[in-house]
């Protein structure tokens, strides 16, 4: 059966042992849910027969909408661990970092290598710590605080790496290893400075503009309502957009995100990369706002840190198309998933609702 563990117990990585010593699954609950929402993942949580081989379960972050129950075996994650291990150059005597909630799967992840020989976790800010595995809003946190002066390697995930924060953690002494992957997939493709390219043991394959992976680490499937994975016989994929140059893969967003505006069909992922390469941008999430006849407009919510919106607005102008320029623009701080992920559909419900703010 599936154990809901409170995030934020004092002892979770012993509860996590015992739960699992059991022989049954863990999903740790977020401590910020209200009552009725943990009762509701409780009661799909109880759904999971007893022979099943689930040994965690993870809610996906719903940064794009509605949360949904990823299930997978001890060995999807257990045959990731060496890889892990040697890419960051860590053992059981180096500390490693959580910023992110117990309840995300990227934490979870930590926890779970922790167990079987990884570095010993910490969450928040500890002095001592050697490794970091956050998002790239966690690895910024850190240092702008300047807060883990032991750090030398942080694995970064969840949402693109703004090169420019590569450079800084560099200039820190931090090396950054980044990857790309999904709650159901776990990792697909790893940069250590010179691109993506597949994670041990994992093949890669673009067919048409969708990334397929043939991976051990792939998840089981749902619990409860499914989502985007989707199989072909031993490869899986959950619709994200790619191509393959020289071995890299490059990355162009969800295929379930494009936006349909008049006669173009726009990337959001393409978009967001231009504006975050104009001087003075933190980050960008961009949507598409469904409106009658043009099918949708491109908007953008736009974090800046010395930016003058005017000036992203023109500079955006002149490095963008026509159809892919945002015709609703809104300038603040970019909502985010409990693990620092941007989160989509608030972002969208917060331009919709800003019609006589900062557009």
């Amino acid at each position: 059966m599936i154990v809901v563990l409170d995030g934020d117990h004092p002892r979770i990585l012993e509860r996590i042992a015992t739960t699992r010593a059991a022989g049954d699954a863990v999903l740790i609950a977020d401590p910020r849910w209200s009552a009725a929402h943990r009762a509701g993942v409780a009661r799909l949580a109880s759904g999971i027969e007893e022979r099943d081989a689930t040994a965690w379960a993870t809610l996906t972050s719903g940064s794009s909408g509605t949360p949904r129950m990823v299930r997978r075996t001890a060995a999807s994650w257990t045959e990731s661990f060496a890889a892990v291990a040697a890419l960051l150059d860590a053992g059981p005597d180096d500390v490693a970092a959580l910023p992110a909630p117990a309840s995300s799967s990227l934490t979870l992840y930590s926890l779970a290598h922790a167990l079987e020989g990884g570095p010993r976790p910490v969450f928040g800010r500890d002095p001592a710590a050697t490794h970091l595995h956050a998002t790239p809003e966690g690895l910024r946190a850190v240092l702008d605080e300047g807060s883990l002066p032991s750090l030398r390697v942080a694995l970064v995930g969840g949402s693109h790496l703004d090169p420019a924060l590569r450079e800084r953690a560099k200039a820190a002494g931090v090396r950054v290893v980044s990857y790309y992957g999904a709650a159901e997939l776990s990792f697909v493709a790893v940069d250590t400075g010179d691109g993506l390219r597949a994670f041990p043991g994992v093949d890669l394959e673009v067919r048409g503009v969708e990334v397929w992976v043939r991976s051990p680490f792939v998840a089981s499937g749902y619990l409860g309502a499914g989502g985007p994975l989707r199989r072909d016989g031993a490869w899986a994929t959950v619709g994200d957009r790619a191509e393959l140059r020289d071995g890299r893969l490059l990355l162009r967003g969800r295929a379930d995100g494009a936006i349909l505006s008049a006669s173009a069909t726009v990337i959001p992922h393409e978009v967001e990369q231009v504006l975050r390469s104009i001087p003075g941008v933190r980050d960008a999430v961009v949507f598409g706002m469904p409106r009658p006849r043009v099918g949708a407009l491109v908007a953008a919510l736009v974090e800046v840190a010395d930016a003058d919106p005017a000036a992203v607005r023109t500079e955006a102008a002149a490095r963008l198309a026509p159809a892919h320029r945002p015709r609703r623009w809104s300038f603040g701080p970019i909502p985010r998933t409990p693990s620092g992920k941007p989160a989509r559909a608030e972002a969208a419900r917060l331009v919709e609702r800003d019609r006589d703010g900062r557009h």
